[in-house]
């Protein structure tokens, strides 16, 4: 089930609050943990048990979840029983990470290991097509924290039932994209009893953040759609000018997409009196890479950082061991997305940037807010491309095009005023002959315009929590968030999926 269907915002989402602030009127607050775990197991089956006519459904992914929970629930105890640190624990934890492991390898990345393997010794071992289980990357990595923490004895004194423990890690509004949370910034909310009683402001506050992602999702992220996948799939055919439109494009609509998810489900958790973490902060205004990864997908970005990065010895060993290990984190998180050569390649030149960001620190050399914001920005623009190539060819032919390597070509008609530049090195090429444009409705100067103007708004509009904090509330807000809500209602009939689904 997706939070821009209109099954989400009209059928599901209100049932589900009816019934829960219900039972906190009328005091029955042992039966709320299991009326949301209920609920959240119902919106994670609907893609598994209701797809439509023609598509193959996948009953046993809702059991692989159930089933999941269930024995990391019981590694985790274990593992608190024990001493923290003894071998009985580091058994238990190995145990449970192996475990999670082989699950996610063999649903995400077998056949990506089998293909490469046949390409190298001309074999042909495949396992047929494997549908991947909807939030396994999220659901997987927030249990092998947990079991983490209880091998660290962070959980011995607090006797998470299974209930509990189950609610901590299939509640709806994170479940299939995240954020990425740990037991003590969940779990303790749940347990509040004054999170069971109605607040006006987290309601509202829940509302708006929601329809603020909701927007981001349909206005912009869809918009921006058709002006990608044309470029990205003429990779070795497309222009200068548009190999900029498609990364510029995928650039902003993977920003909006995804960020838009995180809101909507903090927007969530407010209408329940929960407040999930922040996963965005203005990524794009950073002035270097290492301030990018404290702004974009913070909750990543602090899981590679606690159970990847430090585990592997952070900074402590030298400096060549510091670059090594940034290295390593980013390689595995790039991984971590998908399984393609393309997303490790992304990982490993994140790793890079990191590495060379740490050693221009050394150096005490400021650059310019603005030329280290230009910097972070077109490297960010290039990893993207990578990201979303399909081919590490495919990105390295759009970066040399991007470039200028293979050429600069401006639209102008046959013997226009641009046409004089021919001489310089340039060509040119007719509107109409370009690829992307048969893509795109409405006029070609809007696009550019447009692609501009979100330049200038995630440079200097405030983001969704800045506008939260500073709102007021009154009747010209109500009337233009109301306005804002019914044309993205209207508009779901539009439903695409948010693109970390396929992460």
């Amino acid at each position: 089930m997706l939070f821009n269907s209109s099954i989400f915002i009209l059928g599901f989402l209100p049932i589900t609050l009816l019934i829960f602030w219900s039972l906190t009127k009328l005091r029955f607050t042992r039966i709320i943990p299991l009326w949301l775990t209920l609920s959240s197991l119902f919106f994670y089956s609907y893609w598994n048990l209701f797809s439509p006519a023609g598509q193959e459904k996948t009953p046993e992914y809702l059991l692989l979840i159930i089933l999941s929970v269930v024995i990391n629930h019981q590694l985790g105890s274990a593992i608190a029983s024990a001493k923290p640190f003894s071998k009985s624990a580091k058994s238990f934890l190995l145990i449970g990470v192996i475990l999670n492991l082989s699950i996610i390898i063999y649903y995400k990345y077998a056949n990506f290991f089998l293909s490469s393997i046949n390409r190298i010794f001309s074999t042909n071992w495949n396992l047929g097509e494997l549908i991947l289980p909807l939030g396994i990357s999220f659901y997987t990595f927030t249990q092998i924290a947990y079991l983490v923490d209880a091998y660290r004895g962070e959980i011995k004194n607090n006797n998470y039932d299974l209930l509990t423990y189950g609610l901590f890690i299939l509640f709806f509004p994170q479940l299939i994209a995240g954020p990425i949370l740990r037991h003590d910034e969940l779990i303790p909310q749940f347990r509040s009893l004054k999170n069971y009683i109605f607040s006006h402001k987290n309601f509202a506050l829940g509302m708006i953040t929601f329809t603020l992602g909701l927007s981001k999702k349909v206005i912009i992220a869809d918009s921006l759609s058709p002006w990608v996948a044309p470029i990205f799939n003429h990779a070795q055919a497309v222009t200068f000018i548009e190999a900029w439109i498609g990364a510029l494009s995928y650039t902003f609509q993977l920003y909006f997409d995804f960020s838009g998810y995180s809101d909507m489900a903090i927007g969530l958790g407010l209408m329940f009196n929960i407040s999930l973490p922040i996963n965005f902060n203005s990524p794009y205004k950073s002035v270097s890479i290492i301030d990018f990864w404290r702004r974009w997908h913070i909750t990543l970005s602090n899981f590679l950082r606690d159970y990847l990065y430090i585990p592997l010895g952070g900074s402590r060993r030298g400096e060549i061991r510091r670059y090594i290990n940034l290295f390593l984190t980013m390689l595995l998180g790039g991984l971590w997305h998908g399984a393609g050569w393309t997303f490790v390649i992304w990982g490993g030149l994140h790793g890079l940037y990191l590495s060379i960001n740490h050693g221009w620190r050394k150096l005490n050399i400021t650059l310019p807010k603005f030329l280290g914001w230009l910097i972070t920005f077109l490297a960010v623009i290039a990893g993207w491309v990578l990201f979303r190539a399909k081919t590490w060819h495919d990105g390295l032919d759009l970066i040399k095009t991007m470039l200028g390597i293979n050429g600069i070509v401006i639209p102008s008609a046959p013997g226009g005023k641009l046409s004089a530049l021919t001489q310089f090195g340039f060509t040119t090429q007719t509107w109409a002959e370009m690829i992307y444009w048969p893509e795109i409705n409405g006029s070609k100067i809007l696009s550019f315009i447009y692609l501009i103007g979100l330049i200038f708004a995630v440079i200097l509009l405030p983001n969704t929590q800045q506008i939260t904090a500073n709102m007021k509330f009154n009747l010209a807000w109500a009337i233009g968030l109301g306005l804002l809500a019914a044309y993205c209602i209207l508009s779901v009939n539009r439903v695409s999926e948010f693109l970390y689904f396929q992460f």
